[in-house]
């Protein structure tokens, strides 16, 4: 079984995104240090909370440097919730910088009437790059949960994989380029579409394993 490292940094509770891994036939290891992650075959980096606590917990571990590393290592690589917002330069909601790996900013959705903010609950996802691996197998517009008050807005609109509508505002809400995927909704709480991600994922390091250990 393929072992995927779940970045530990104070930001939320691993052990569901642990199972969810577990049941796609993973083996989660919960990293609290750059040497287990460089180790994982893949890498998932959860999260929920701010911002600039996230970014001061990074960095306070010493995992930004191992993290970056992952990714540009080819490792198969999956951020959850605020583990997308901080590939990011920045946020609204903090004055950190973030890893600046994907160019662009972390916005607040914009006030308007009727629209409950945070982000709250299930809603359906539109693909804009339907063919990526984390996709296969899911109807055409998916229903995921969504717990956010913020939302990524890549300066390259070619790196979203899918939009979520929000009121009037349509925003990103995931991310891929080559081996980086990064999800705004949660799928360890999506019930079995989100299974189904989480598999798609294992399913994606598993196909590069025999690459990796070259």
């Amino acid at each position: 079984m393929p072992v995927i490292a779940v970045v530990d940094y104070d930001m939320g509770n691993l052990h569901s995104v642990c199972k969810g891994l577990e049941n796609a036939g993973a083996t989660a290891q919960i990293a609290e240090d750059a040497d287990t992650i460089a180790r994982a075959d893949a890498v998932l980096l959860p999260g929920v909370g701010a911002f600039d606590p996230a970014i001061q917990h990074l960095r306070s571990r010493d995992l930004v440097g191992v993290v970056k590393e992952a990714i540009v290592s080819g490792k198969p690589f999956l951020g959850v919730c605020l583990g997308l917002q901080i590939l990011f330069d920045g946020s609204e909601e903090g004055k950190e910088p973030g890893l600046g790996i994907i160019p662009g900013t972390v916005r607040r959705f914009r006030s308007e009437p009727g629209l409950t903010v945070p982000h709250m609950g299930w809603n359906q996802l539109d693909f804009t790059q339907p063919e990526i691996p984390l996709w296969q197998n899911l109807p055409a517009h998916p229903w995921v949960y969504f717990v956010h008050s913020y939302y990524v807005d890549p300066i390259n609109p070619e790196v979203r994989a899918a939009t979520v509508t929000h009121g009037s505002q349509t925003v990103t809400a995931a991310i891929a380029r080559d081996n980086l995927m990064a999800v705004q909704f949660h799928p360890e709480k999506s019930s079995d579409l989100g299974l189904q991600i989480l598999s798609n994922f294992v399913t994606l390091v598993e196909r590069q394993q025999p690459a990796l250990s070259r």
